[in-house]
């Protein structure tokens, strides 16, 4: 926020963006990757990394050239007008962060019942994922944003606590636990990188604060690009420590707590306590900000006419509606799927969703000065990415290529379902963006 008539620095900008990504994800999905990947992890880190880079310049160009609080909303809207397109675009956005918030219940439920026997640990899960989210969305309902004002500090700890967790763990990687021989099939490596993309999600909330940037043009680039690039090197660290101490076998038994597991051979129990506590502080402080964040995309989605005008109601100034609707969704699936589903939906839907940005930019190359082919990139890398990803669960798993297909189609259906009730037909309405 600007204080005394000056804006966000390049440093506040890029923690927003750190914060975003550095936040349950890491601790959820890492377990994932080295089932895919193997000692190829660090690799599948890297991949899933260079594909949210490219698209990183799609939203520098877009975020300069039409600073708006919208974010993604008001890009997509821009290239493609208010429509069907970018309205099922938009509420599949929404069911995306509604996914991560699944995730990072789901995540925050899986260590903290590491702390409980195996006889009770499934109870535990369910019960502390719950409550998470219940308590988190009454302390958003009464506006007593407590976890939002800790959040600078929060993202402080959980850096520091995965720094230690590097610098302690690189004096124990064995060379031949990560040597090319131990890596999965190059399919494996880039489904490993796919699956756990997510985890990237987070840089964009960046373009949310462009209003607020002392000089956007300037910060803007310096933010997003320094923010993708200091996650994809800790990701690839992480991971490097993880597969390099730990036989694979051990850190997929232990997938769902996998970074706590890996810190057992050079921290002790002592380690494995701290990254759990590190999780849950984590996951709790990015469920706040997602809930609050998917809440407030309902409101905007509403106001642009693509979701039911409920939604458009500010209730004690809160998008209260939003909240509940956005809660209940959460609840429910993180307590009815697995971490593997929810990951697949989470990750198909961002590289959908980044595609579409990618595209967007290329519509608009004139507008934001971009050179288009770079977004064309990010355009191929992102459909690319997803054509593996559905691949991959076509050939292991089929059943859950269907939680894929429901994402998309229920996006449109519903889309179609309000234009049609609202008689506002499914045309490609401009709007002046100017």
């Amino acid at each position: 926020m600007k204080k005394n008539g000056k804006g966000m620095g390049v440093l506040s900008l890029a923690a927003i963006g750190i914060g975003g990504m550095v936040g349950g994800g890491i601790f959820a999905v890492l377990g994932l990757s080295v089932q895919l990947a193997h000692g190829g992890a660090p690799v599948a880190f890297f991949v899933g990394g260079v594909v949210a880079l490219l698209t990183t310049y799609a939203y520098v160009r877009l975020t300069v050239s039409l600073p708006n609080r919208g974010g993604t909303v008001a890009f997509l809207n821009a290239a493609f007008g208010s429509g069907l397109l970018s309205g099922t675009l938009n509420i599949l956005l929404w069911i995306s962060y509604i996914v991560m918030l699944a995730l990072y219940a789901s995540a925050f439920g899986s260590y903290g019942a590491s702390f409980f026997s195996d006889a009770h640990a499934a109870l535990a899960k369910h019960l502390l994922l719950s409550g998470v989210v219940v308590a988190i969305t009454v302390l958003n309902a009464l506006s007593a944003d407590l976890i939002g004002r800790a959040e600078d500090f929060i993202v402080a700890v959980k850096l520091v606590i995965l720094l230690v967790f590097v610098g302690v763990g690189m004096t124990q990687v064995h060379a031949a636990a990560v040597a090319p021989a131990t890596w999965s099939s190059p399919l494996g490596l880039i489904s490993g990188g796919m699956i756990i993309f997510l985890a990237f999600e987070g840089f964009e909330l960046i373009a949310n604060a462009a209003e607020d940037a002392a000089d956007a043009k300037r910060d803007m680039p310096r933010a997003f690009f320094g923010a993708v690039l200091f996650v994809i090197a800790l990701y690839v660290m992480v991971a490097l420590v993880t597969v390099g101490s730990v036989p694979v076998d051990k850190i997929v038994a232990a997938r769902d707590y996998a970074l706590a597991e890996a810190a057992r051979p050079t921290m002790g129990q002592a380690g494995f306590s701290l990254i759990a506590f590190a999780a849950l502080l984590s996951t709790a402080s990015a469920i706040n900000a997602t809930l609050y964040g998917a809440a407030r995309l309902s409101f905007t989605i509403a106001k642009s006419g693509e979701l039911p005008e409920l939604l458009e109601k500010n209730v004690w100034h809160k998008p209260l509606e939003g909240l509940l609707i956005t809660s209940v969704a959460t609840l429910l699936l993180a307590n009815l799927f697995d971490l593997t589903s929810i990951s697949l939906m989470g990750s198909a839907g961002f590289l959908l969703i980044f595609a579409a940005v990618n595209l967007a930019n290329v519509k608009l190359a004139a507008r934001t000065a971009s050179r288009a082919w770079i977004s064309w990139l990010g355009v191929l890398a992102c459909a690319g990415a997803f054509a593996v990803l559905v691949g991959h669960v076509l050939t292991t798993d089929p059943v859950r290529a269907t939680t894929l297909a429901a994402m998309v189609v229920l996006s449109f259906l519903a889309e179609v379902a309000y234009r049609v009730l609202r008689g506002k037909g499914i045309y490609v309405h401009r709007e002046g963006t100017g």
